[in-house]
């Protein structure tokens, strides 16, 4: 079934930070809705890249050596294997591409980690 995806009716549905729901899957990806806010957590990803596309707001992306900051309109990938630390100042709105085997919080385990993303 081909449905039409409004970006802001779903992030209307988002309330809590770091907690991605799935808005699409294709080809073993998934598009994922997120709102940032704050500091995530220092990890990597063994097996995925991932891509960051800014909505709303802004953000910053940290790595051990450099950060990126990112406006509206702006994307990122993080490749596999890169430590990086996502956060943002006020609250932004983040689609995620990443394959559907990607865990948020990647080689770490904490309260911040997500496995069952509700599809929105």
């Amino acid at each position: 079934m081909t449905d039409v995806v409004n970006i802001e009716e779903k992030f209307a549905l988002i309330q809590e930070h770091w907690s991605p729901k799935v808005l699409a899957q294709l080809n073993g990806q998934m598009v994922k809705a997120v709102r940032f806010q704050g500091e995530f957590v220092w990890h990597h990803h063994e097996n995925e890249d991932e891509l960051f596309f800014v909505i709303r707001g802004s953000m910053t992306m940290n790595f051990r050596d450099r950060e990126c900051k990112l406006i509206e309109g702006e994307m990122i990938v993080v490749p596999r294997g890169v430590e990086h630390c996502p956060s943002a100042d006020e609250e932004c709105w983040i689609l995620l591409f990443e394959p559907e085997s990607t865990l948020n919080t990647g080689n770490v385990y904490n309260e911040l980690t997500r496995k069952d993303l509700e599809l929105i």
